[in-house]
């Protein structure tokens, strides 16, 4: 019988392997395995002292019902490709949860192209999650730019205004204070501000710029905080500005909220077109706290039966 693998927390030297491994997997370097060293639980896979598994988790809030409910947000998780296929990575992911969870997580989150792998742990994709790409033209067309003064650079009023609007939709985080500085080193991201004269932060903009080919530019947007719709409006015709050397302005999946400002804007829907990725999915590890730890509405009364759906295949009430 070979000898045994084990599941054990990464010091130094077991996050270089895995970092060496991740990039082997990957097929590219995956800049979150060594820069989020200091803010996750990262668990390697062993057998015979190598490393052939590992991945990232956090203990990261995300808002639901408008308050932050504890979650084990995975990333970067891998399987070296010549131990593929013996269930190792149900392991990884059980064994990557559990000190999350005993730390209070009730839910766990994850981005995977493994989606039917995923399903049958126990993830559902609870929403459709997509990028938009808009042609700059029509932003700078469509949009009213209003009377908002623009700079460039956050404040610390903008994080708050972040901190304010993320709890009216459901799954976004809490984010931690380390989160924007880096994300700003992960993807290179120029941040611009939005505010009526001599007032407070009303809207920003994260965006990152990707060389074209042959000519021009790609511009990423990675974040979109609007207070209003007004608000909004003049941060979409801003972003039409930039037409003169960038044609296609591409919203990434998590940086427009679920709203129909963005559509109900444009006056030919063929400037738009969306492309579907590898889903955002949730999984619930402790049902009664979940419900309980989420926002409700203070005035509801209602009972709410729920089926629970069991690995045999049984459903409980």
């Amino acid at each position: 019988m070979g000898e045994a693998i084990t599941v054990v927390p990464a010091d130094e030297d077991l996050l270089t392997e895995y970092d060496a491994l991740a990039t082997r997997a990957f097929g590219r370097r995956i800049d979150d395995v060594t820069q989020l060293a200091g803010h996750a639980d990262i668990r390697v896979a062993l057998h015979g002292g190598s490393v052939i598994a590992g991945g990232l988790g956090m203990l990261i809030a995300q808002h639901f019902g408008g308050r932050p409910v504890p979650s084990a947000c995975l990333g970067s998780g891998c399987v070296a490709p010549e131990y593929r296929g013996d269930r190792l990575t149900v392991r990884m992911l059980n064994d990557r949860i559990r000190p999350l969870q005993e730390q209070g997580a009730v839910l766990a989150s994850l981005w995977t192209s493994s989606n039917g792998y995923a399903r049958r742990m126990g993830w559902e994709a609870p929403v459709p999650v997509f990028s938009w790409s808009v042609q700059a033209d029509a932003l700078k067309r469509d949009f009213a730019p209003g009377d908002l003064d623009i700079e460039h650079g956050l404040t610390p009023d903008s994080e708050e205004l972040q901190r304010r609007l993320a709890p009216r939709w459901n799954g976004t985080l809490l984010r931690p204070t380390w989160w924007t500085a880096h994300k700003q080193r992960q993807h290179d991201l120029t941040f611009y501000r939005f505010n009526r004269p001599s007032q407070p932060t009303a809207g920003y903009l994260s965006l990152a710029t990707r060389q074209h080919d042959r000519h021009g530019a790609h511009l990423d947007v990675h974040d979109f905080w609007a207070a209003d719709d007004t608000v909004a409006s003049a941060m979409l015709a801003f972003l039409g500005r930039h037409n003169s050397r960038i044609p296609t302005i591409t919203f990434q999946r998590t940086s427009l909220p679920p709203h129909p400002l963005l559509l109900n804007g444009l006056h030919h829907y063929g400037n738009a077109t969306t492309e579907s990725w590898h889903p955002w999915m949730l999984r619930i590890l402790d049902l009664p706290e979940a419900v309980r730890l989420r926002g409700w509405p203070a005035d509801l009364d209602t009972t709410l039966p729920i089926g629970v759906e069991q690995g045999n295949g049984t459903t409980d009430r």
